[in-house]
């Protein structure tokens, strides 16, 4: 595994091992406590040894976001007992559950607009990052967002509830999107490992019709009007990269029937049988196509012109798309 995470697991063992000495000294939990820290002991010997993070019965690598999850498991997923993978399915399950109960309301109309948005998992958990909250501040203002951490499962999934959890603190405050996107980075920077990172779009929508959106290094946004579509790309690094990274942000006015599209890479990198990407030209155009549409017609149509494109290929990564469209 990659050194950074090994030495990052390796400190967060030993904080573990001090935190459970503390606890030692309460005689009720010294049994538990006893057989934590032999844990503990055993994953800083398996370190030592060089064997940390390989399966104890093939000796092949354990899955990366399941050790981040939780160091001390010594057993790919293949061989777990019974017991051990309904346990985990259960816990998969529940975080799933959890994780959903994040998403914001779906359909939402507001201060004149009117949003929509597709939330697809790869697997149980996502990495993605999809949120609507509405701020009733004089301008009725509409904070959006969608991002999307990098890697997969359980890791991936964490960090995005993170991510959730501060973009929701920081938009109580009414920032603007570039201090906010900038105060999001230097957090995720200063709390997660150096080997992960977010990419993100957001901004807020006012009933004036004018938007504001800062992207940190996401997709380009797809402005849909009249027919046309205009990129708009990004004016930033992911979240977590830098620190103290820096931010701008462009100003866009809707009109009434035009539309403001959103997406993760799960769409673009969408492949058909032949192996072709789907690509962000393909959605340039179907958008071009169907821009009278409102934005629930308008993500039915698109994820199934990315079916009938699929051809029945799976999927390669999580994905999420979102319209947001001015209605009066």
């Amino acid at each position: 595994m990659p050194e950074i995470t090994e030495s990052f697991l390796h400190d967060q063992l030993l904080a573990r091992r001090q935190k459970l000495e503390s606890a030692a000294r309460f005689a009720d939990l010294q049994d538990g406590i006893v057989q934590l820290l032999n844990e503990v002991d055993a994953a800083l010997a398996r370190m030592e040894a060089g064997t940390y993070g390989l399966c104890e019965t093939c000796h092949e690598p354990v899955e990366k976001d399941r050790l981040l999850a939780n160091p001390l498991i010594r057993l790919c997923v293949d061989h777990l007992s019974p017991d051990q993978r309904r346990a985990l399915e259960q816990d998969l399950e529940l975080a799933s559950q959890l994780q959903r109960g994040l998403l914001p309301e779906t359909n939402l109309a507001f201060g004149g607009w009117a949003t929509s948005y597709h939330y697809r998992p790869l697997g149980l958990v996502s990495g993605d990052y999809c949120d609507l909250v509405v701020r009733e501040n004089g301008s009725k203002n509409l904070f959006f967002a969608l991002g999307d951490v990098a890697g997969k499962g359980v890791a991936a999934s964490l960090l995005m509830s993170q991510l959730h959890a501060i973009l929701r603190t920081l938009n109580a405050a009414d920032l603007p999107a570039r201090s906010l996107v900038e105060r999001a980075s230097r957090i995720f920077c200063e709390t997660t490992m150096s080997t992960f990172f977010a990419t993100l779009i957001c901004g807020r929508a006012d009933s004036s019709g004018a938007m504001e959106l800062c992207n940190a290094g996401h997709c380009p946004a797809l402005v849909v009007q009249q027919g046309k579509v205009t990129r708009l790309e990004a004016t930033g690094v992911p979240l977590g990269m830098f620190c103290d990274g820096r931010y701008s942000t462009r100003q866009v006015q809707l009109t009434p029937g035009e539309t403001l599209f959103l997406y993760t890479d799960g769409v673009s990198e969408a492949r058909s049988r032949t192996n072709e990407e789907y690509g962000e030209n393909r959605l340039v155009d179907f958008l071009a196509q169907r821009s009278q549409l409102p934005p629930e017609p308008l993500i039915r149509a698109c994820l199934d012109d990315l079916s009938t494109f699929r051809s029945g290929q799976p999927l390669l990564d999580d994905l999420t798309i979102m319209a947001i469209r001015r209605t009066h």
